[in-house]
């Protein structure tokens, strides 16, 4: 049962969770593949993935959220929230990342499109109460949102700040607009307030000039990287530095333009489709959507290869303890559904030379 809880009576509310535990809160067959171990089967386009203890918080773009255990144990949560989730296209329940107080405060941020004379998005504080999310306040309202582009990536920094990538929403000037919020990486106290350190005065635009960027991560010295969808192919990966731009629309691959960046690689006339991002020991490693793959992107030789491939679309992986975790978006349109698509898989990572 999938839905988005607005303005249900409390009785009918019990009663719609009761019955979801009962469906949902069962463990599945644990099945090992080339792929990894499967923990958690029929997710519905999973995007974000957060893992607390043993317990896993993943976002689905038609609206849920899905909380499984380790050992396989999958339980739909109740979302409330005052403006409806609108999946079309790339939009949907989006960005999904807790607050680094969870275990204390029980607070996540969440982003996600709607619609409202126009399509938008917006990031929001949910609470978890009673295994139910509930939205507290907007910290940022009216992001162009559109069928593509949307980008939707949240991430907590280094400096316990929050980041936010968005897309051009399908309007490839906006990027280079410091006035819109479009195709930004945008940065934010969490209250939602403006860093007095972001570089341009009374903005959160960190960094500008991006098509669609959907991975977000950074190294142990504080250095940020992103992952970004290109035009035609040309994929990037980009070393993100406050207040740069990035160059979207005006090149893209080795063109060069003064005051623009260009990226540390990029696929060239391959497709990647960058989702996910995570550094692991001097290593980017990159969720593979078109590609099919996860692909690692050696930092000091400045090389990449398919790290693992044959795993269908994957949109978001974590690495926790040299264990990756890695979800799979077969189902989002665009893919090949296997059975029981789609899965969170874990496997052990290995230690390979490029």
């Amino acid at each position: 049962m999938k839905y988005i809880l607005i303005g249900m009576t409390a009785l009918t509310l019990v009663a719609c969770q009761a019955e979801e535990k009962k469906q949902e809160a069962e463990p599945v067959t644990k099945d090992q593949t080339d792929r990894g171990e499967v923990i958690a089967k029929n997710l519905d386009v999973p995007w974000d993935i957060n893992k607390v203890g043993d317990s896993f918080y993943i976002s689905e773009r038609s609206g849920t959220i899905v909380k499984v255990q380790e050992d396989g144990v999958k339980e739909e949560m109740p979302l409330q929230l005052d403006k409806q989730v609108v999946q079309q296209g790339e939009g949907g329940l989006l960005g999904f990342v807790l607050h680094p107080d969870f275990d204390k405060n029980r607070l996540a941020f969440l982003y996600h499109t709607y619609e409202a004379q126009g399509r938008f998005n917006r990031v929001i504080t949910v609470r978890l109460e009673d295994d139910t999310w509930k939205e507290l306040n907007v910290l940022i309202d009216r992001i162009p949102g559109s069928n593509i582009h949307n980008g939707g990536r949240l991430e907590i920094g280094p400096d316990q700040l929050l980041y936010i990538s968005t897309g051009d929403a399908a309007n490839e000037s906006s990027a280079q607009d410091r006035n819109s919020l479009a195709g930004k990486i945008l940065r934010m106290n969490l209250d939602g307030s403006i860093p007095s350190d972001n570089p341009f005065a009374n903005s959160y635009i960190y960094s500008y000039g991006h098509r669609n960027p959907q991975g977000m991560t950074w190294a142990e010295d504080g250095t940020m990287y992103a992952a970004e969808h290109g035009s035609r192919a040309y994929d990037e990966i980009n070393l993100i530095k406050p207040g740069s731009n990035y160059g979207w629309p005006v090149i893209r691959g080795d063109e060069q333009k003064a005051g623009m960046e260009k990226p540390l690689f990029h696929s060239g006339k391959d497709t990647w489709a960058p989702s996910g991002l995570r550094y692991n020991n001097e290593k980017l490693y990159m969720a593979g959507l078109r590609g099919e793959q996860i692909r690692a992107f050696d930092l000091k030789k400045g090389t990449s290869r398919i790290y693992k491939d044959g795993v269908g679309r994957v949109r978001d992986l974590i690495i926790e303890e040299n264990v990756l975790y890695f979800v799979t978006n077969n189902t989002d349109g665009r893919g090949t559904p296997q059975p029981d698509d789609d899965k969170l898989y874990r496997t052990e990572m290995m230690d390979r030379s490029q």
